[in-house]
């Protein structure tokens, strides 16, 4: 197991020790081996539905917790092939992404269309997989940002896939066509027997504002989160909030000074619960993304566990962090996430 406390280092009597005040425990809906009999039974889920969320909580090393760890590779579209394989060029071949997914014990992985067929009849039924039906592409000039559909439901479903993964870029000029075309997609995906899985990102150029990029703000991303919950998603998937006071900073939108004063404070898991109790108060499992990889991806990966367990959340989604290692490095790193999740003295705040 992990050492959490010594890769904390300083920060680790303020992370594990923080008690929330805001929005408390008790009123949430938090992760556990019976979430599906507890909390997604009283939805209007089929037992499809739930039998394939059971498979993906039911595989890799948090089998049985309620927990999830998911490797998600979609980056050879998102950011082009080269800029995520090039560090590690194995994973050119779909192939060893789904074996670090196994090495690494997740709970599913997370692709592309045709990344993902590509292996399917070989790994199908060994590893849950999750295939991403939408994507950015920066090839096109002059370079924008919308997501386009390159899957349809159906196929993720013929392919054996226990789930679809999408993205809405909420704030974006297109955000209304693409939260149509979601929630339309995630109703066929239920209709099915597939889980669905939002990746509720933030995108607009005036989110940035003197000075302060408020796109991880609570506040908005806890919106996001509550819109993801509305077009169905089972789980979403949403960035670490990293600030607040997105709404008054910019000046736009509808919110409550009880947002900033009773429901959330500066202390990061305080402001990871605000988005957690905007997924239906857990009902939809929030998950964190790992972010980029970098120089200190251990510490940053742990720690973003830790904020997202404690708040209430249902695991990490971590890709780059992972895959653009040697395999050895990756899978220690999938573990090191995972550790904080199966270690019991890691409690909610």
């Amino acid at each position: 197991m992990t050492d959490i406390a010594a890769v904390l280092g300083d920060e680790a009597q303020y992370l594990l020790e923080h008690e929330c005040q805001t929005l408390l425990a008790k009123h949430l809906h938090l992760p556990g081996a019976d979430f599906i009999n507890r909390v997604l039974i009283d939805s209007d889920r089929s037992v499809a539905v739930m039998r394939n969320m059971a498979a993906l909580m039911n595989h890799g090393r948090l089998a049985g917790t309620g927990y999830v760890s998911i490797l998600p590779v979609d980056q050879g579209i998102e950011h082009s092939a080269g800029a995520s394989f090039a560090p590690n060029p194995v994973y050119f071949d779909p192939q060893n992404i789904v074996e670090l997914a196994l090495e690494g014990g997740c709970n599913a992985v997370a692709s592309t269309l045709g990344g993902l067929a590509s292996v399917s009849r070989r790994y199908a039924h060994r590893i849950p997989f999750v295939v991403k039906i939408n994507h950015n592409e920066t090839l096109s000039l002059p370079i924008s940002y919308d997501q386009t559909p390159y899957a349809r439901v159906r196929q993720a479903f013929e392919m054996g896939a226990v789930a679809v993964g999408a993205t809405v870029y909420f704030g974006a000029p297109e955000s209304r066509r693409q939260i149509q075309e979601i929630s339309e997609a995630f109703e066929e995906a239920h209709r099915l027997g597939l889980v669905t899985i939002l990746w509720a990102y933030l995108r607009n150029a005036r989110y940035q504002h003197e000075g302060h990029d408020y796109h991880t703000a609570a506040d908005l991303t806890g919106q996001a989160n509550h819109m993801a919950a509305t077009i169905k998603a089972d789980i979403v998937k949403q960035k670490l909030a990293t600030t607040n006071g997105g709404y008054p900073a910019i000046g736009f939108g509808h919110t409550h000074a009880h947002v900033y004063d009773n429901l959330s404070s500066d202390h990061p898991i305080d402001l990871c619960r605000y988005q957690v109790a905007s997924c239906y108060m857990g009902r939809a499992g929030m998950i964190n993304s790992g972010g980029g990889s970098g120089a200190a991806d251990l510490q940053a990966a742990v720690r973003t566990a830790v904020i997202n367990k404690r708040a209430g959340g249902m695991g990490l989604i971590s890709g780059r962090k992972a895959f653009q290692k040697p395999m050895r490095e990756g899978v220690s790193l999938l573990h090191a996430i995972q550790d904080v999740y199966l270690d019991r003295t890691v409690t909610v705040a």
